[in-house]
Formats: structure tokens, C-alpha cells, sequence
């Protein structure tokens, strides 16, 4: 199925593309990072064309199972991440970031591909709109997630170390991590609002505490949290970059931990 060679061909490219952003790293040439950002962006492109049509064959927004979610989320780090650079133009910022997109896309390769017909349940409207915000803020926290450890090792570095001159300035990623996790907690919010909705619709309840609402909801609190310190307190440097990595692995283990423990009505997803 030609979805499937084009999703396979975008998984390389994002592995090309953390090769080359790890050896700009090392060998500090300039030109290794724009072939990694050109790199990324044709991967990007054959990645958005599988979904496509794997969307017009399946009939139905392909955000259905565990394959199609991991499809989508990689997805969503790359176009935030292809946001953040273009305008802030920092090549260093590639080699926090593609890390993440490759693993996430990593984890879809390891899963089924096959297209299954909708169960009852996802046969709504609510679908598009509950599974499409979750992409575009799990994509934003991904970012975040690298932004937060960029801070990190950035904190222990030196300054004067040649790799420094392509990232930003250690106030800048502060002002980055913010930016890019109030962008995800906004679309977060409409990712629990939605799901409540459809949860209505589908099972005539709001909330049921179940595994994955449950923990979507401390994901949503740590987060909540995080901008709570920023902008009522003050807060900024390492606890909140940590903050930007404990927000993360919640969002992993939503995701992945929930279906694989936690007995769910979203194991599905």
C-alpha cells in the first residue's frame, strides 16, 4: 500500500535527519544543519502525503488506533518544530527536537498498520476535532519536552562552546518552553472539553474516571501548574524545564502507559 512506503520513507528521512543534526553537533558545520532542516522538511512531506491517503482510503480521519495516533503525534512535533524554527531560524534547536520526532514515529512502526473499519463508539463528528487537538498539543508539548531539556545542558554549558552560537540564549528557551506549552494547554483544554462531549454522546456520561480521562486530567493539572508558576509567581529557569519534561512523560504515559496497564475504554487509541 503506497501509505504505507510513504510513511516508511518519512520514518527514515526523520532517522537521516537526527544523523545529521548529531553530526552538525560534533563537527559544528553549518551546512550539515541546513541539509537536516531540508531533510526533515521532505520527510515532513511524504509523511503528510501518507496521511492523506491513508485518510481517503480508510474513509474516515485516520486517528483511530495506536499506528494512526503515533503517525499523527510524530507529525505534530515535526510542524510545531518546523514553526518554531522558521521564526526563530536556531539550527541547534534540531537536535533536541528531531530526537523526539523520531521516537514517537518509531513507536508507529512497531505497531500494526492495518485499517480497521470505525467501532461505534468513534463513529462521531467529536472524532476529528477531540483526536486533531490532541495531535496539535502533544505536538507542542513535544517541543516543549526538547526545549526542556535544551535548557538543561545548556545550563551546564559553558558559554563560549561553539555550539552555543546556534541556540538561544539560555532566556530565550525560558521564554520558548512558555510559549510553546501555553499554545498546548490551550488545545489540551479543548481535548478533555471535547472528549467530555463525545463521552456524552457515546456512553451518555461526561466523565467516567476512567484510566485515560483520569490521566489526561494530571496531565492537564501539570501543565495547569506550570503556567500558574510562570505567570502568577514569577517562575522561570530549570524547575519549570523540568516542569516541561515531567509534562511529557504524563503525556507518554497517557498515551502509551494507559493502554498497555491500565485496563481502558480508550485502549483502542
Amino acid at each position: 500500500m503506497i501509505e504505507r512506503t510513504l510513511f516508511n520513507i518519512a520514518f527514515f528521512g526523520y532517522a537521516l535527519t537526527l544523523v545529521l543534526y548529531m553530526t552538525f553537533m560534533f563537527k559544528q558545520n553549518i551546512r550539515l544543519a541546513r541539509i537536516a532542516y531540508l531533510t526533515l522538511i521532505i520527510s515532513w512531506a511524504f509523511h503528510t502525503a501518507s496521511i492523506a491517503i491513508r485518510w481517503y482510503v480508510a474513509g474516515h480521519p485516520p486517528l483511530t488506533n495506536q499506528f494512526e495516533f503515533a503517525s499523527s503525534f510524530s507529525w505534530g512535533i515535526a510542524l510545531c518544530y518546523i514553526y518554531v524554527y522558521h521564526k526563530y531560524r536556531y539550527h541547534g534547536l534540531g537536535i533536541f527536537i528531531s530526537p523526539v520526532i523520531f521516537m514517537i514515529a518509531g513507536y508507529g512502526m512497531s505497531l500494526s498498520r492495518d485499517i480497521s473499519p470505525l467501532m461505534p463508539a468513534l463513529q462521531s463528528n467529536w472524532l476529528f476535532f477531540h483526536v486533531f487537538t490532541a495531535v496539535l498539543s502533544y505536538g507542542a508539548f513535544g517541543v516543549a519536552f526538547g526545549l526542556g531539556i535544551l535548557y538543561i545542558v545548556m545550563n551546564k554549558l559553558k558559554s563560549g562552546k561553539d555550539i552555543t552560537k546556534h541556540l538561544p540564549e539560555l532566556e530565550k528557551v525560558d521564554l520558548l518552553i512558555y510559549r510553546t506549552i501555553a499554545f498546548g494547554f490551550l488545545f489540551f483544554t479543548l481535548v478533555i472539553v471535547t472528549g467530555a462531549i463525545w463521552a456524552q454522546e457515546a456512553w451518555t456520561r461526561y466523565w467516567a474516571w476512567d484510566p485515560k480521562e483520569t490521566w489526561s486530567l494530571i496531565t492537564w493539572s501539570i501543565y495547569a501548574i506550570f503556567l500558574h508558576a510562570r505567570l502568577k509567581r514569577g517562575a522561570k529557569g530549570q524547575k519549570l524545564a523540568m516542569f516541561a519534561i515531567i509534562g511529557f512523560a504524563s503525556v507518554l504515559f497517557t498515551y502509551m502507559g494507559v493502554n498497555m496497564l491500565l485496563p481502558s475504554i480508550h485502549s483502542y487509541m
